[in-house]
């Protein structure tokens, strides 16, 4: 019996507001969700419960030392070698890390999506692929300032701080400069539908060849 072909890693990055989940929810529907283990870097910012309230909304969240990755990666290598995990849940309304963690099986493709992602080497060395999606940041800001309200029981007022604060200057010191390691640049995320056909034409691949190993396997 031949071995069972190996999952491919997708690592989906960009600004706050780019367009990530976009390109992220578009895979996962050209793929089929029964074929993607979909994984989150916000699942895994670091648990603020010993601070107080004060000195949590005062970390710089888009730092990569605010999110545990040395977690995500073992958490994705696992999964490359057939384990299933528990990915964290993170409560970003008090800074917190839920009890309660989502299992995830193994499946042939690994989406692997955050700002920060390819800033770490070793994520990046897992990646068999991997995605910058490039937007403008007046637009990133937008997208940001409505979620963060809708989404995240946030203020104006604070989104607009804490963007000036450190979303921009991180986002100038770290993943603009993450840009370079990607093997694919996108324009607009999902919206731009010549590339993703091009993005998607590998994926196909892989799902091909998990399909056609299947019944040789039951």
């Amino acid at each position: 019996m031949p071995a069972a072909p190996t999952p491919l890693v997708i690592g989906i990055a960009g600004g706050s507001g780019s367009g990530k989940t976009t390109v992220s929810e578009t895979i996962l529907q050209r793929a089929g969700p029964e074929l993607v283990a979909y994984i989150q870097h916000d699942s895994y910012y670091k648990d603020l419960s010993a601070l107080p309230p004060v000195q949590r909304a005062a970390v710089n969240f888009d730092h990569p030392n605010s999110l545990e990755t040395e977690m995500m990666v073992e958490h994705v290598s696992l999964l490359r070698n057939g384990q299933p995990v528990d990915v964290p849940s993170y409560d970003f309304t008090t800074h917190t890390r839920n009890k309660e963690t989502q299992r995830l099986e193994p499946r042939p493709i690994i989406l692997v999506e955050g700002i920060l992602l390819f800033t770490d080497p070793q994520m990046r060395e897992l990646c068999d692929l991997k995605l910058f999606v490039d937007t403008d940041a007046d637009i990133r800001f937008i997208r940001r300032l409505h979620r963060d309200i809708q989404e995240r029981g946030r203020t104006t007022e604070s989104v607009i701080q804490q963007y000036q604060a450190t979303v921009r200057p991180m986002h100038l010191e770290f993943v603009e400069p993450s840009k370079r390691y990607a093997d694919l640049i996108i324009p607009e995320g999902g919206y731009n539908e010549v590339a993703m056909d091009v993005f998607m034409a590998r994926i196909q691949a892989k799902v091909r060849e998990y399909q056609s190993y299947t019944p040789k396997g039951n």
